[in-house]
């Protein structure tokens, strides 16, 4: 048994970034495509109430933590543990939510301003890329440099993040490579080399420190805040109520990733069935197309039109047509 809990879970997450505010400000300029003066300086958590609401199974597989800073931007950020195709579109409906929900009767719309929607996914759900970053926002069709500013879709797929250490890289040049060379997308918006550096780590925290971790990466001690969090998530700071809650969630996540997989089998095996019916169709009015060609065939054969032009009308070969 290692000396940590696993910061993806709900219990942890929120005990690092839903507690400390400073935590959540250094993950929010880490990981978002913010440039170096548009840096997050001071943050306020969402009241309860305004958090989104979320169906059963969503509880049991996804943790989040709101806020809004001094600029008056909102944030939301989630630790997803499973994945369907339809959570981008929950994604985009509660940052839309969020933005919507800032315009007043009266108010002027340029009041309004952006929403960020960062979503860790324990999940690869972009099969066909190797980038682990993707950000999404309203970008002319044409002439990329023309942006709405309103709605900002961040997703970080955990499981493609593979960095190799500082310290075998070593030097500032490599590090910067590190996180460029495994992936273009991965410093986007990030201007200077501490927001990329702190983006390596924060990474790194959530995907190397769980259960079973004994020994810590000295990359990760070295840096504040980080080491910080490492604290935050000792196992020796939870009791025995908490411990019980957070073998709860991953529970929950086992039975909710059975489900998924279940009903993907479902999905899978109804899409072949689908394809085997269209196609057992299809190959039905075939047959039943070449028999009314040689139906057709035989009458015209029977009042001796030459074979020839009976091929050409029907589309039967001269030795089909000989042999009727």
């Amino acid at each position: 048994m290692g000396k940590y809990l696993d910061p993806r879970a709900d219990l942890t997450f929120k005990k690092i970034f839903g507690e400390h505010k400073h935590l959540v400000i250094s993950l929010l300029n880490a990981m978002l495509p913010l440039k170096e003066d548009e840096q997050v300086e001071s943050i306020e958590y969402w009241p309860a109430e305004k958090v989104p609401d979320r169906m059963q199974a969503e509880k049991d597989s996804i943790v989040d933590v709101c806020c809004k800073d001094n600029k008056k931007r909102e944030f939301i950020v989630e630790m997803q543990m499973t994945w369907t195709d339809s959570f981008k579109k929950r994604v985009l409906l509660n940052a839309s939510k969020a933005y919507v929900a800032q315009s007043k009767k009266g108010d002027d719309y340029e009041l309004l301003q952006p929403v960020y929607a960062l979503n860790f996914v324990n999940e690869n759900f972009m099969d066909d890329v190797d980038d682990y970053y993707h950000y999404f926002h309203l970008v002319h069709d044409k002439y990329t440099d023309q942006v709405i500013d309103g709605l900002h879709l961040i997703f970080v797929e955990l499981k493609k993040f593979k960095p190799q250490t500082f310290s075998e890289k070593g030097g500032v040049r490599e590090t910067t490579e590190c996180l460029v060379e495994g992936n273009r997308e991965g410093t986007r918006g990030i201007d200077n080399f501490m927001g990329r550096r702190l983006q390596v780590l924060w990474l790194r925290f959530l995907t190397e420190i769980n259960d079973e971790t004994r020994e810590v990466p000295a990359e990760l001690l070295e840096n504040a805040e980080v080491s910080e969090a490492l604290e935050i998530v000792e196992r020796a700071a939870f009791d025995d109520g908490e411990m019980r809650a957070y073998d709860k969630f991953w529970d929950n996540v086992s039975i909710q990733k059975t489900l998924d997989n279940a009903r993907k089998r479902e999905i899978e095996a109804a899409k072949r069935e689908a394809e085997k019916a269209i196609a057992d169709v299809k190959e039905e009015a075939k047959a039943l197309l070449k028999q009314k060609d040689i139906d057709t065939a035989r009458k015209l054969k029977a009042i001796n039109i030459p074979a020839t032009k009976i091929a050409e009308i029907t589309g039967l070969t001269i030795e089909q047509i000989e042999a009727l």
